[in-house]
C-alpha cells in the first residue's frame, strides 16, 4: 500500500517526538504505508528549509509560497514566485488564499492582492495552486473564476458542499485531513461521501490536527494513514482503495 500525504509542514514537525530525526519520522510513516510527502511553504523566510527536505529526500516535494495570515516576512511578486518555483523540487505554489478568521474581511485588500499574485505564478508556471480558505468562502471562489486559476487543491478541507462543488466546478481538487476524524465533524464526513473519487485527496497538515486516534498529541506525516483509513470507512471502501485512488490522484494533479 502506497499513501501519500499531499499536505505537511515538515520543518514544523517536531522530529524528537519521533525518533529524533527526518530519517527516523520518515521510516515511522513508512512503517505506517506513507511513502511520499509534499512539504508546504508558508513564508519566504523558511523556503530554503523547506525546499532541502526534498532536495535532501527523493520521497518529499516542496512547495513555495505565503500563507495569507503571514503579515511580518516578505510578501512575493509575481516574478519572485516564478524565479523560486523554477526548481524540479518545487511542484506548487501556496499555499495561499483568504482566511477571514484571523483577519477581518474589510482590511484585507492585502491579502486579496496576494492572492492573485499567486493565482498568476501557477498560472504562468503550470504548477498547481495549494489553497487555504477559512470563513471566505465566496471570495475565495470569486477571486478564483476571475483570475482563472487553471489547476490546484482546497487543502484541509472544512467547509460545507456548496463550496467543494464550486471549486470542483473550476477543476480543483479537494483534500481531507485529520479533522474528518474528530467527533464534531459529522457534517464534514457528509460532504466526503460527495466528492467524485477522482478529485479526493488526503493529507495532515502536520504538525497540526493530528487525527483520532492520536488526538492530543503531536502530528506527524506518518498519521495520514488514520485519515485514509477515516475516509475509507465513510465512503464505505478499503483503505487499499483510497490509498491507490489518492496517490493516482496526487500523481496527476502535480506530474501531468
Amino acid at each position: 500500500m502506497h499513501i501519500v500525504d499531499s499536505h505537511c509542514h515538515i520543518d514544523r514537525v517536531d522530529f524528537e517526538q519521533f525518533g529524533g530525526s527526518v530519517e527516523s519520522m520518515l521510516a515511522h510513516a513508512n512503517d505506517l504505508s506513507v511513502k511520499e510527502f509534499l512539504c508546504v511553504c508558508i513564508d519566504l523566510e523558511h523556503f530554503d528549509e523547506v525546499l532541502s527536505f526534498a532536495k535532501n529526500h527523493t520521497q518529499i516535494y516542496a512547495s513555495v509560497g505565503v500563507h495569507p495570515t503571514e503579515q511580518e516576512g516578505k510578501d512575493p511578486s509575481v516574478k519572485e514566485l516564478l524565479a523560486l518555483a523554477d526548481n524540479d523540487n518545487v511542484i506548487a505554489i501556496g499555499e495561499t488564499g483568504l482566511d477571514y478568521f484571523h483577519v477581518k474581511q474589510e482590511s484585507a485588500d492585502w491579502q486579496r492582492d496576494r492572492f492573485r499574485r499567486h493565482i498568476a505564478a501557477s498560472n504562468q508556471s503550470g504548477k498547481p495552486m495549494i489553497i487555504h480558505t477559512r470563513e471566505a468562502k465566496a471570495d475565495t471562489i470569486q477571486i478564483m473564476t476571475e483570475e482563472k486559476a487553471q489547476a490546484g487543491v482546497m487543502h484541509c478541507f472544512s467547509e460545507d458542499w456548496a463550496m467543494a462543488k464550486a471549486a470542483l466546478d473550476l477543476g480543483f481538487y479537494i483534500s481531507f485531513s485529520g479533522i474528518i476524524t474528530f467527533k464534531s465533524a459529522q457534517a464534514l464526513r457528509e460532504v466526503a461521501k460527495k466528492v467524485p473519487a477522482d478529485r479526493l485527496l488526503v493529507e495532515t497538515d502536520s504538525p497540526y490536527l493530528t487525527p483520532v486516534p492520536n488526538r492530543g498529541k503531536p502530528n506527524s506525516p506518518a498519521y495520514t494513514y488514520y485519515v485514509a483509513e477515516k475516509l475509507a470507512e465513510i465512503r464505505g471502501v478499503s483503505i487499499e482503495e483510497i490509498a491507490s485512488t489518492t496517490t493516482d490522484n496526487f500523481k496527476r494533479l502535480f506530474f501531468s
